[in-house]
């Protein structure tokens, strides 16, 4: 089975991060690095992809309160913050991989598995990728891949600040569509304990050798000025 590298960031802002993922994704392309996972929070902000301009959503009067970035990931309007785990998987994707729709289905499950971990059956629906409860999204995927080795990730949303990300047409959806799990009454675990960031990153360390087929390894410090 192949390592994954685990990579843990503080607070970083995203347009640091998404630079660091684009050097480090040409050197998983090279073989310079393992398989990756940066596991980060970002300082609020929304990144736009492609599908945000065919959405109409650049002229959503909302977007004046937020800072904004453009990327290149799959995907519309997305928004970022405090309360929000990111996962950016930089991973070389082997041959019977290759399928787009199967690594975004891998990452799902991925979710959905850690969200079980903590009491919370989480769901696909069929408006958008990402996982849903109850009728609301609360963790969207976007992706980029070169040579198969993919870029940008998962924002699974535990307790984000209140309204910001619901007076978003996120991807293209209806305002107030996504949201926190913290918003929709889901703060703590079967045990009492916290639904946090650190009890998200667990789970998802847990399952990650089940749904992306790699052994993490001892999780590391990281900036985004250690690219290597």
């Amino acid at each position: 089975m192949r390592p994954l590298r685990i990579l843990l960031a503080g607070i970083e802002p995203h347009t640091a991060v998404d630079e660091a993922m684009r050097i480090m994704q040409q050197q998983r392309i090279n073989d310079e690095i393992l398989d990756t996972l940066i596991l980060v929070q970002h300082p609020e902000v929304v990144t736009l992809g492609p599908k945000a301009k065919r959405d109409g959503a650049l002229e959503d009067p909302a977007l004046a309160d937020y800072s904004t970035t453009i990327v290149d990931r799959g995907g519309g309007m997305t928004y970022h913050g405090p309360g929000q785990l990111v996962g950016y998987p930089i991973i070389k994707w082997q041959q019977d991989e290759k399928s787009v729709r199967s690594i975004i289905n891998r990452i799902e499950d991925w979710v959905m598995a850690a969200l079980t971990d903590c009491g919370i059956q989480g769901n696909r629906d069929e408006r958008m990728m990402g996982v849903w409860l109850e009728g609301r999204k609360i963790c969207s995927i976007g992706l980029a891949f070169k040579h198969w080795v993919s870029r940008h990730g998962l924002a699974l949303n535990y307790n984000t600040n209140e309204g910001r990300i619901e007076a978003l047409t996120c991807c293209g959806l209806d305002a107030g569509t996504t949201t926190s799990l913290a918003a929709i009454g889901h703060t703590h675990d079967l045990e009492g304990r916290l639904l946090n960031r650190a009890r998200f990153e667990e789970a998802l360390l847990v399952h990650a050798e089940e749904f992306l087929g790699r052994v993490p390894m001892k999780p590391e410090d990281w900036t985004p000025g250690l690219v290597a």
